[in-house]
């Protein structure tokens, strides 16, 4: 592949994804990313009938959440939060402003979005919000896909998320066969020493490939983990189960897509 016509930092960034098929940044618009975490922090504590914090408060809150509720509250918490979230208008923008010019540089000025953005909170110890070791694209979503990921916490080790060494990945996903009549516990196994619990604290932005093995392991620090992510792919890009309208909407098309995209060739020229 040629990169002649990308700037030298582009060049850079993108040599760094393709080899690690992930990529952590600082977040582009710190504003939209504490709108977010302190719209997060205030549904969050009028679920649990609680005063919300204050912005210095924030932080506290949400890490030791777990001090307030037991695990066995924790879902319907997260659901009224995100579902409070997906209602604002000005959600989903600000989530895209956090990762704008990354997204561009690595998916393309053409996009589609993820119609509603996941919340993810896992307390210490906790077991009861795995997510086992995989790929998306072996559940339906097309490899065009990357995932936005942001923590509204300081996540590290086992409060984050890990994902394979991607020479590691390449070398399972292609002898994948091995694994057909085992558990996805078997398969962390067979990798675990091969894999990169990410740090991202507050105020940066992960991207990552989900053609590549990735999940979580139960929480062994000691504070909450909080952290959203969304997908995001190329406009024109190949589509495989999760669709555009049903699961995607294009968030940005360009003046000339949007000609061709009309344009019909006038009666008779079909023929010829």
């Amino acid at each position: 592949m040629s990169y002649d016509f990308f700037a030298d930092h582009e060049k850079e960034l993108s040599q760094r994804f393709l080899k690690d098929k992930y990529i952590i940044v600082p977040a582009e618009n710190r504003q939209a990313l504490g709108d977010i975490r302190r719209r997060v922090a205030e549904a969050a504590a009028c679920a649990i009938s609680v005063a919300p914090p204050s912005d210095e408060e924030t932080a506290l809150f949400l890490n030791e959440i777990h001090k307030r509720v037991t695990g066995a509250a924790l879902n319907d918490i997260r659901l009224k939060v995100i579902s409070d979230m997906n209602r604002d208008p000005l959600f989903r923008l600000n989530y895209f402003k956090i990762a704008r010019e990354m997204l561009m540089l690595l998916v393309g000025n053409e996009l589609a979005m993820q119609r509603r953005v996941n919340l993810s909170i896992q307390m210490p110890n906790d077991d009861s919000s795995l997510l086992p070791t995989h790929a998306d694209v072996w559940s339906g979503d097309s490899p065009y896909e990357i995932v936005l990921w942001i923590p509204l916490v300081d996540c590290h080790k086992t409060k984050s998320m890990y994902i394979a060494k991607a020479s590691v990945d390449a070398e399972i996903q292609a002898t994948f066969a091995q694994f057909k009549n085992k558990s996805s516990e078997d398969l962390f196994k067979h990798i675990e020493k091969d894999v990169i619990f990410l740090d991202v604290p507050y105020g940066s932005a992960l991207l990552f490939s989900q053609n590549v093995m990735h999940g979580n392991r139960v929480n062994r620090e000691t504070e909450t983990r909080w952290s959203m992510n969304c997908r995001f792919k190329s406009v024109l890009s190949p589509y495989r189960g999760k669709t555009m309208g049903e699961f995607f909407e294009p968030i940005i098309i360009r003046p000339l897509t949007r000609l061709g995209l009309d344009y019909a060739l006038p009666e008779g020229f079909e023929n010829e």
